[in-house]
């Protein structure tokens, strides 16, 4: 897949050489909660995954890209399609910045403007959606600035140790 990007960043596919970085984002526990992990990936099963995702989305049902600086190409994250639904075209997405030094920067809505084009353009979908903790107050407000509406409320949906957390679903139609 060729590079998508804007000025700001660029999403590509994932690469063998890539192993070590997801090794290190996926077994951070402070990102467990989001992603819905609940035990380490061994760097056997996250080579299995980047394997994977040579194959067809409409194969996998879903897509990983790294997002990286435009400028200096340095890794920064990842956008993920996920629950990928071609006959109602549709999909999940999610979008992750690791370093706290790198949040802020607008890197995670340049990562969604690019996600949310190539996906309304070249896979031609009609709906996306994110589901979003109710107290992620940062990650709600970027979904809206994106064009995402909040559409539901999931009352008590995430188990976070002996507490619940309500969550919400966002959407956005292609129009």
């Amino acid at each position: 897949m060729k590079r998508l990007e804007n000025g700001l960043v660029a999403l590509r596919a994932l690469e063998p050489e890539d192993i070590e970085l997801l090794y290190g984002w996926e077994n951070d526990p402070k990102l467990w909660a989001v992603s819905g992990t609940t035990a380490p990936f061994s760097r056997h099963v996250l080579t299995q995954f980047i394997e994977s995702q040579l194959q067809d989305i409409y194969q996998t049902r879903q897509m990983r890209l790294v997002i990286e600086t435009a400028d200096t190409l340095r890794s920064i994250g990842t956008f993920d399609l996920f629950d990928f639904d071609p006959i109602n075209a549709r999909a999940g997405v999610g979008v992750m910045i690791y370093a706290e030094s790198d949040m802020g920067q607008g890197y995670a809505a340049s990562a969604i403007e690019v996600g949310v084009d190539y996906c309304f353009r070249v896979l031609g979908l009609h709906q996306l959606y994110a589901n979003v903790a109710a107290d992620n107050r940062p990650s709600l407000a970027l979904f809206r600035k994106m064009g995402f509406e909040v559409v539901a409320e999931k009352k008590d949906w995430i188990r976070c140790g002996n507490s619940w957390q309500t969550e919400f679903m966002l959407t956005r139609i292609n129009k």
